[in-house]
C-alpha cells in the first residue's frame, strides 16, 4: 500500500517537473516580431492615453516591435471590426473600451462585429471615473448646487460629451434620471471639442472620463463637482463621488482592455495575458496613468470575461433606458 502510494506521489512529482520544463517551451515567442495595437479612437484621446504606455512596455517585455494604429470612427466600431476580421496570431490586438465591448452592442442595431463571439479577451488594464465638470463662472461648487440650478432652469442647461452613447453621455443620462432634472445633451465628435466649448461657455456642463478634463481642472479653467466611481480619485482627492453627494450606489466607470481576434491559441493568449497583467500591476505603468486620473487594473482570463458580461448588462440597460439608437 505504501509502495503504491509512493509511486503515485513520485509519478505526480515527475509529471509536475515535466510540465514545468515543457510549459515555458510552449510559451509563444514574439521576439523580433511586429505587433499592431489598434486604438479605435483618434490619437490624443482617453484610449490613446492608456494604449501608448502599454504598447511601449509590452514591446520591451516581449522584445517585439509594437506599433499603435489609430482607427477612429463609428464609436470605435471601425477599429474593433478590423481586429475581429484579423488573423488570430497574436500580432493584431485591440485596446477595447466600455464603448466598443459593452455599449455599442446595444447602441448600434447593425454592429459589424459580435463583442463576445468575435474576440478573445486578454486582459483588463485600466479604469477611470466619469467626471462632472462645469465652467467656473457657474454658481456651482458641488453636485447639490448643480441639481438646484438645473431644477431652477429646467431644460435650459446643456451638457456635452464625447459623443452619443459614450460613457460620459450615458452617465449623464443616468444621473439626470436619478436626480429628476432636465438638462440637454450636446454630443461632440470627441472630448477635445467638447472641452473647448465648455471653456468657451457654449455649454455649461460636461460628463467625460476624468483624464480628458483633468489638466483643465488643475489649471482652474474648469471645476469638477463630482466623479462617478465608487471611491475618490487620487488625482482629485478633494472631489467627492456622486454616491457621496447624496446618490447612494451610483457608479459608472470607463475602462480599457486588450482583446485579440477569436480563436487565439491558448498558449499565445497566456503569454500576452501574463505580460499585460504584469505591466498593469507595475509601478511604471501606475506612475504613467495615476497622475492622469486613470487607475491601472489587472484582470485576465475568466475574470475579464465575467467583467465584460456584467458591463454588457449594465450599459445595455442604460442605452435602452435612454432610448438611444444609432443606425
Amino acid at each position: 500500500m505504501r509502495r503504491r502510494q509512493f509511486l503515485r506521489i513520485a509519478s505526480a512529482a515527475a509529471s509536475a517537473g515535466l510540465l514545468a520544463r515543457v510549459g515555458p517551451a510552449k510559451a509563444q515567442s514574439f521576439a523580433g516580431k511586429q505587433i499592431r495595437v489598434i486604438v479605435p479612437f483618434p490619437a490624443g484621446g482617453p484610449t490613446d492615453i492608456v494604449a501608448r504606455p502599454l504598447a511601449q512596455m509590452l514591446g520591451d517585455a516581449l522584445k517585439a516591435t509594437v506599433v499603435i494604429d489609430n482607427r477612429g470612427g463609428a464609436g470605435g466600431s471601425l477599429g474593433a471590426e478590423a481586429v475581429a476580421r484579423s488573423a488570430p496570431d497574436g500580432q493584431t490586438l485591440l485596446v477595447g473600451t466600455a464603448g466598443t465591448h459593452a455599449i455599442n452592442p446595444a447602441l448600434y442595431p447593425k454592429l459589424p462585429y459580435d463583442a463576445v463571439r468575435d474576440f478573445t479577451p486578454v486582459a483588463l488594464v485600466a479604469l477611470a471615473p466619469v467626471a462632472v465638470v462645469v465652467h467656473p463662472s457657474q454658481p456651482v461648487t458641488n453636485l447639490a448646487d448643480l441639481v438646484a440650478l438645473a431644477k431652477h432652469m429646467p431644460g435650459k442647461l446643456n451638457y456635452g460629451s464625447a459623443g452619443a452613447g459614450t460613457p460620459g453621455h450615458l452617465t449623464g443620462e443616468m444621473f439626470k434620471t436619478l436626480a429628476g432634472i432636465e438638462i440637454q445633451h450636446v454630443p461632440y465628435k470627441g472630448s477635445a471639442p467638447a472641452v473647448t466649448d465648455l471653456i468657451g461657455g457654449q455649454i455649461q456642463i460636461m460628463f467625460d472620463p476624468l483624464q480628458s478634463v483633468l489638466s483643465n481642472v488643475q489649471a482652474d479653467k474648469l471645476r469638477a463637482v463630482a466623479i462617478s466611481s465608487k471611491t475618490r480619485s487620487a488625482a482629485l482627492p478633494s472631489v467627492p463621488t456622486i454616491a457621496e453627494s447624496g446618490y447612494d450606489g451610483f457608479e459608472t466607470t470607463a475602462w480599457w482592455g486588450v482583446f485579440a481576434p477569436a480563436g487565439l491559441a491558448k498558449a499565445i493568449t497566456a503569454t500576452l495575458a501574463g505580460e499585460i497583467e504584469r505591466i498593469a500591476r507595475s509601478d511604471a505603468f501606475r506612475n504613467r496613468l495615476e497622475p492622469l486620473g486613470v487607475l491601472p487594473t489587472a484582470i485576465s482570463g475568466d475574470g475579464f470575461s465575467r467583467f465584460q458580461q456584467s458591463e454588457l448588462a449594465k450599459w445595455g440597460k442604460a442605452v435602452r433606458d435612454a432610448g438611444i439608437r444609432i443606425d
